[in-house]
């Protein structure tokens, strides 16, 4: 019989995949002190699959990387060591692991930052105070806004942090350049009012996010590289005015790299005739894009099976789903029902409930 599309393999440039479900980097908030905790070994492994993708939660760069707690970090001998048993554990089920490296640049505050001095970013304009799941308000802090003379320094902390994912034994890293975080002030015109080589136009809007581009593919090869954008999201109060033209030119400037992939958010749902529906705006950017393509937002089996088998993408990454379904991939190979996912456990710190405690399908055996 046919498989779906979800579970037709897949060759991401030196790599072969069993199937297209990838495992979205998702933010747990579980790794006490900035440090990987044994517990994450149990939750990843049991999202590994043999022949798939898992993306690791965003992990910062150095200690100014922060803006939540108990978020991973990669910049210290302890974090890699930390994180070795968990990247062991994944490839001995026979899945791909990427960790995905950030800097929340303003998306921060004082507490989180070394010696509580000022986030860094692009400009000193503050986020707004923002709405969150469980109805409280976060509040941020006023960036400083890097000098040229620093931006060498940052790039050098995403580049040392691609070395030691290497050395933690992931297999790549995805630079981080979505969701309104440092890359993406800089790129983003409405967070980057610079008026020196960093600012102002489309080029030197980008000019930061591909010097970190350049700086780890330089130092692990570009066919261990990946990059998640979000050109049409708002997030953060990071948007711009044209990001039909702001995720072609990146996308088109990734080409120049031979990056392995390029990982894109779709815009917001739009309600359609009273449903939510995924507006579906990427497709030009994985036609001018040269190596895989991995879509992401809001996604479901038929949708995913739908978008594969129609050439839109190459890979879906999911998310709450995957959070939620340790096994989404033989859920959907057998059209299996889904667990339901839990907003509210999303971001806790336990290390069992609402993290490795999703039931897997009863075993057939």
């Amino acid at each position: 019989m046919e498989p779906i599309p979800l579970m037709k393999p897949y060759k991401m440039g030196k790599f072969d995949l069993s199937h297209r479900v990838v495992l979205a980097p998702l933010t747990r908030q579980r790794s006490y002190g900035n440090v990987p905790q044994p517990h994450a070994i149990l939750y990843y492994s049991q999202r590994a699959s043999k022949g798939g993708l898992l993306i690791a939660e965003a992990t910062g760069v150095s200690d100014t990387s922060q803006g939540y707690t108990d978020t991973p970090g990669i910049w210290t001998q302890e974090q890699v060591e930390a994180w070795k048993p968990i990247v062991q554990a994944v490839h001995d089920k026979g899945a791909l692991f990427f960790c995905q490296i950030w800097n929340v640049g303003r998306v921060s505050h004082a507490k989180f930052q070394p010696n509580g001095q000022a986030p860094i970013s692009s400009t000193d304009k503050q986020i707004q105070p923002q709405l969150q799941h469980d109805g409280t308000v976060e509040e941020y802090s006023q960036p400083r806004r890097l000098s040229v003379e620093e931006i060498p320094l940052i790039v050098n902390d995403f580049r040392l942090a691609a070395r030691n994912a290497i050395e933690a034994g992931f297999d790549g890293v995805e630079i981080h350049g979505a969701h309104g975080y440092l890359i993406e002030q800089f790129m983003k015109d409405s967070s980057n009012d610079r008026t020196d080589e960093y600012g102002g136009s489309l080029e030197n809007r980008c000019r930061f996010a591909l010097e970190v581009v350049k700086a780890i593919t330089d130092e692990i090869r570009s066919d261990r590289v990946g990059m998640r954008l979000s050109p049409f999201t708002d997030y953060m109060d990071c948007f711009d005015s044209d990001p039909e033209l702001l995720g072609m030119y990146m996308v088109q400037s990734l080409n120049k790299f031979n990056l392995l992939y390029c990982h894109m958010i779709e815009p917001r749902m739009a309600i359609v005739e009273g449903r939510k529906q995924i507006p579906h705006r990427l497709l030009p950017f994985k036609k001018a894009f040269n190596g895989t393509f991995i879509a992401a937002g809001g996604y479901d089996r038929d949708e995913g099976n739908k978008v594969i088998d129609d050439g839109y993408c190459d890979l879906i990454a999911y998310g709450r789903h995957f959070l939620a379904n340790p096994d989404l991939p033989k859920r959907f190979e057998i059209n299996a029902p889904l667990n339901k996912y839990n907003r509210l456990t999303f971001y806790i710190s336990d290390p069992v409930v609402g993290y490795t405690d999703y039931p897997f399908l009863e075993s057939s055996d």
